[in-house]
C-alpha cells in the first residue's frame, strides 16, 4: 500500500459554497481515432476493457473523502479501495487488497452463496466496505477476517478478527461503538473500544440461523442482511430463520475432479418457506423481546427500518401471495406492533427500498396504486398523507433528502423511457419535479446524507461509465473516476471499429409501444444482407434497451459481422403497472408475442437476411430462447439457451408465485408456461448451456430438457460447466461460454453480409 500524505481538506459543505463547476454534466470526452477490431480474447484480459469503472462509491461521514472500489489493473476481478479528497488532489489507493491479505483462501459456503446472490461471484479482494461514524476509519472484510483501516495511517490496519471461521455481513454500528458480523450463523459484535467479542444472538443450529438473510430474501427480495442497528446503538433487531420445514433438494455439484451431493434447502414454488421471526435486543440491559408480526407466519419479512430518533421500528410485511404489503409500527421496548399502512393489489406488489425516515419523525413512502410509482410523505403513524409526485411516469427510487432545503431526490425515466436521470421535488407540496442531471444517457447516484451533493455515475453509447462529484444542482465539482475515452483508454485501439447503436420503437401486438436497440457493425453496408443475433432477457425487473455504454459482448458479436438486436417486451420494468402486469399467470405468453413482433420488424428491413437470425439469452433469457424455439420453432435460424428455467414449478417461491401464483392453485397456468412438453416442437439448431452447480436455476431444469429432447429424438447441442453456478464469471470459463455461443452462431448463421 503506497504511503501518501493527505493534504488538508475542507468539509464538503464549505467546498460546495466556494468551488465553481468545472464542466457541465453533459460534456462527453473526445474519442481517439483508432483502427483495430475488438476480440473475444480482449474481453477477458487485463486491464478491464471498460476502464477503471468505479463500484460502491461513498462519501466519508465527515465529507472530506470519496471512496470507491476499483478493479485492479493486473486482475480486473480483484477489487481495491481507492479514495479522493473532495477538495482536490489525486486519487490514491487506500487499501491494496492483495498487500493486506496476499492469500484470501477459499470462501466459506455462506460467503460464496452471499456473493452469488449479490452477483459478485468470481470477484476477489475487497468486495464491500463500511465507513465509521466519524470518517476516521474503514471496515474492510478480507479473507474471512475483518480489518479496521485508519484514514490517517492506512498502512497499519487493525486486525479485528483472526479465526478459522468466516465472518460475513460485517457492519459498523451507527454510533460507532461496535463492529457486528455473522459467524457460523450467529450474530456477533466486537466492542471497538475494548476489542471484546459478545454474542448478540443464540448460537445457530443445523437449520436455524440468526441475523442472516434467508435464500429468498437475498435472491429475490433485495434484502442482503438479517439485522439492523438502532441509530444510537441502543438496540439491534435481528432475524431468526428456521429452515427445518424447507424441503431439502439434492443438488449434484459435479466438479472437474470430484462430485458432491449438496442437500440445499430450496423453497420451490408452492412449497414451504423458511420461518422468519424478529427479535429486538437492548444493548444496555441485554433484554430481548420478540416482534409481533401477526398471527399468520406464512409471510415475508420484506424490509426493516428505524426512525431517525430510534424510537420507532418499522417492518414491511408481505403476504405469501404478494398482493398485500403492510407497514407495521413497532414499539422497540415491547415488540408490540400495529398496521399503519396497507398497499393492496389484485395481481402483485413490487418491493422497494424507498422508505425514508425524516428528522421530523415523518417518513417518505412510494406507491403504485395509481398505476405509476410516486412519492408520498406521511406522519410517524402513517397518517397525514401528502402526495409529492404524480403523473404518467414512474419514480424508480428515492435516492436522498435535503431536509434543510426541503427537497427529495429520486431517479426516474420521466422524460425518456431509455434513460435514468436524477430529479428533485419539494418535500412539503406537490410541484412538477426538476431534472438535476443532464439527458442523453443513464445515471446512477449516491447522495450525501445531507442531500447537498451526490456521486453520479454516467454513461451513454459513446461514453464509458464515469464517476463525478456533483452539487445537488447537478454542477460538476470534480471527477472522481473520469475514465476518459482517450488514447490511453483500454478501448482506444478498437474505437474506430466500435459498433454504432440505433434506438427505435414499434407497436406491439397489444398496442403497446415497444423499445428496441440495434448495434450495427463498423463496416455496415445497408445495401447488403446481414445476419442478426437477437439478445433477449424479457423477464421482470430487467430493462435491456437503455441509452448507456452497453455490452462488450454485443460489440464482439458486431465486430464478428452480426447486427445485434434487442427489444423490451411487456413484463419488463419502468413502463408502468399495466405494461408490467401483462404477464400475470402468463409467463412465456405476452413476452413471446412481443419478441416475435420484433422479429417481424427485423425481417422487414432490407439490410437483414431473414434466413440468418438467431436468438440467445441467459436465465430468464434462456427460458425465453427455449420458449421461442417451441412456440415459433422455424421463426429463427438458431436458438441459444443459457441456464434456463424449463418448468416454473422447479423455481423458487417468491419470484415464481409473484407472477404465477401457487402451482396448486394455478395448474393450467403452470402447464402453459412449461417448455418441457413443448420441446418436441424444436426444429432448428439449439444449444443449451448450464453450470452444473447452479444453486439458483438448478441444473435439473436443463437435465429435464435434455431428457425431453432425447425422448423426442430431437438433436441438440449442449455445454455444461463443472462446478459452476448461475453466473459464470471466472475469466477462462466466461470466455469459454462466449466462445461456444459465437462458434455456434458462426456455424448456424454465418458471420458477415452476403
Amino acid at each position: 500500500m503506497p504511503n501518501r500524505r493527505m493534504r488538508p481538506v475542507l468539509t464538503l459543505l464549505a467546498i460546495l459554497a466556494v468551488l465553481p463547476a468545472l464542466v457541465n454534466a453533459q460534456e462527453v470526452p473526445a474519442a481517439a481515432p483508432t483502427s483495430g477490431s475488438i476480440t473475444l480474447d480482449r474481453l477477458f484480459e487485463d486491464p478491464a476493457l471498460n476502464g477503471p469503472v468505479a463500484r460502491a462509491p461513498k462519501f466519508s461521514p465527515d465529507g472530506k473523502l470519496v471512496t470507491w472500489l476499483r478493479p485492479n489493473e493486473r486482475d480486473f476481478l480483484r477489487l481495491d479501495l481507492w479514495a479522493a479528497p473532495v477538495a482536490g488532489g489525486a486519487p490514491f489507493m487506500m487499501v491494496d487488497s492483495k498487500a493486506l491479505v496476499p492469500d484470501e483462501g477459499a470462501l466459506s459456503e455462506a460467503e460464496a452463496a452471499r456473493r452469488e446472490r449479490q452477483r459478485l461471484a468470481g470477484t476477489r479482494g475487497l468486495v464491500a466496505y463500511e465507513w465509521d461514524k466519524k470518517g476516521e476509519a474503514i471496515l474492510a472484510p478480507l479473507g474471512g477476517d475483518l480489518y479496521y483501516v485508519s484514514v490517517a495511517n492506512p498502512n497499519s490496519p487493525r486486525r479485528l478478527t483472526r479465526t478459522p471461521e468466516f465472518e460475513t455481513d460485517a457492519q459498523i454500528s451507527p454510533a460507532g461503538g461496535y463492529v457486528s458480523f455473522i459467524r457460523e450463523g450467529q450474530l456477533m459484535a466486537l466492542k471497538l473500544g475494548t476489542s471484546e467479542e459478545v454474542a448478540l444472538s443464540p448460537a445457530a443450529s443445523e437449520a436455524t440461523t440468526y441475523g442472516m438473510a434467508e435464500f429468498i430474501a437475498q435472491e429475490e427480495m433485495d434484502r442482503d442482511t438479517g439485522y439492523w442497528w438502532a441509530p444510537n446503538d441502543g438496540r439491534i433487531v435481528f432475524t431468526r430463520v428456521d429452515e427445518s420445514a424447507v424441503a431439502l433438494v439434492p443438488r449434484v455439484e459435479i466438479g472437474a475432479s470430484q462430485t458432491e451431493i449438496v442437500q440445499q434447502r430450496y423453497p420451490r414454488s408452492g412449497a414451504t418457506n423458511a420461518s422468519v421471526a424478529l427479535f429486538i435486543k437492548d444493548m444496555t440491559t441485554g433484554a430481548v423481546v420478540p416482534v409481533d408480526l401477526g398471527e399468520n407466519d406464512d409471510i415475508y419479512v420484506a424490509r426493516v427500518n428505524w426512525s431517525k430518533d430510534g424510537q420507532t421500528l418499522y417492518i414491511q410485511r408481505q403476504n405469501r401471495a404478494q398482493t398485500r404489503l403492510d407497514l407495521l409500527m413497532v414499539d422497540p421496548a415491547t415488540g408490540q406492533s400495529k398496521v399503519i399502512l396497507t398497499e393492496a393489489d389484485l395481481v402483485w406488489l413490487n418491493l422497494t427500498n424507498d422508505f425514508t425516515p425524516l428528522a421530523s419523525g415523518d417518513f417518505l413512502w412510494t406507491s403504485e396504486r395509481t398505476g405509476w410509482r410516486h412519492i408520498e410523505r406521511r406522519k410517524r403513524d402513517g397518517t397525514g398523507v401528502q402526495v409529492l409526485t404524480t403523473g404518467n411516469w414512474a419514480v424508480s427510487q428515492i435516492t436522498g433528502v435535503d431536509e434543510a432545503a426541503g427537497r427529495v431526490f429520486f431517479m426516474s425515466n420521466k422524460d425518456d423511457s431509455l434513460e435514468q436521470r436524477l430529479y428533485s421535488a419539494p418535500l412539503a407540496k406537490r410541484r412538477a419535479p426538476s431534472a438535476v442531471t443532464a439527458s442523453g444517457g443513464s445515471w446512477g447516484v449516491a447522495m450525501a446524507t445531507t442531500g447537498k451533493a451526490f456521486l453520479g455515475t454516467y454513461s451513454d453509447p459513446t461514453t464509458p461509465p464515469r464517476l463525478g462529484l456533483y452539487e445537488a444542482s447537478g454542477r460538476l465539482i470534480r471527477w472522481i473516476e473520469e475514465n476518459k475515452l482517450d488514447s490511453r483508454h483500454p478501448w482506444a485501439p478498437y474505437l474506430a471499429k466500435r459498433a454504432s447503436v440505433r434506438f427505435g420503437t414499434l407497436n406491439g401486438p397489444s398496442g403497446d409501444v415497444l423499445n428496441w436497440s440495434m448495434q450495427l457493425p463498423a463496416n455496415f453496408d445497408p445495401s447488403k444482407k446481414w445476419p442478426v443475433i437477437v439478445y433477449v432477457y424479457g423477464g421482470p425487473g430487467v430493462q435491456v434497451v437503455r441509452r448507456s455504454w452497453g455490452s462488450n459482448t454485443d460489440q464482439v458479436h458486431a465486430a464478428r459481422g452480426y447486427i445485434v438486436f434487442s427489444i423490451d417486451n411487456r413484463g419488463t420494468p419502468n413502463r408502468g403497472r399495466s405494461f408490467e402486469r401483462a404477464i400475470s399467470r402468463k409467463l412465456g405468453g405476452p413476452e413471446v408475442e412481443d419478441q416475435l413482433a420484433g422479429l417481424a420488424f427485423l425481417k422487414a428491413q432490407t439490410y437483414v437476411d431473414p434466413s440468418r437470425i438467431g436468438v440467445w439469452g441467459w436465465s430468464y433469457g434462456g427460458y425465453m430462447a427455449l420458449r421461442l424455439a417451441t412456440e415459433a420453432p422455424e421463426a429463427y435460424a438458431a436458438y441459444v439457451s443459457g441456464a434456463p428455467v424449463t418448468d416454473w414449478s422447479l423455481y423458487d417461491t417468491h419470484y415464481t408465485e409473484r407472477f404465477m401464483g401457487k402451482p396448486q392453485d394455478e395448474a393450467d397456468a403452470y402447464s402453459r408456461s412449461s417448455v418441457l412438453p413443448r420441446l418436441k416442437n424444436v426444429k432448428r439448431p439449439l444449444l443449451i448451456l448450464h453450470g452444473m452447480a447452479d444453486d439458483n436455476v438448478t441444473f435439473d431444469n436443463s437435465t429435464a430438457a435434455f431428457d425431453a429432447l432425447q425422448s423426442a429424438s430431437i438433436p441438440f447441442e449442449t455445454m455444461v460447466y463443472p462446478g459452476q453456478k448461475h453466473g459464470i464469471r471466472e475469466k477462462a470459463r466466461a470466455k469459454h461460454v462466449q466462445l461456444t455461443i459465437l462458434n455456434f452462431f458462426d456455424r448456424t448463421l454465418g458471420p458477415g453480409p452476403r
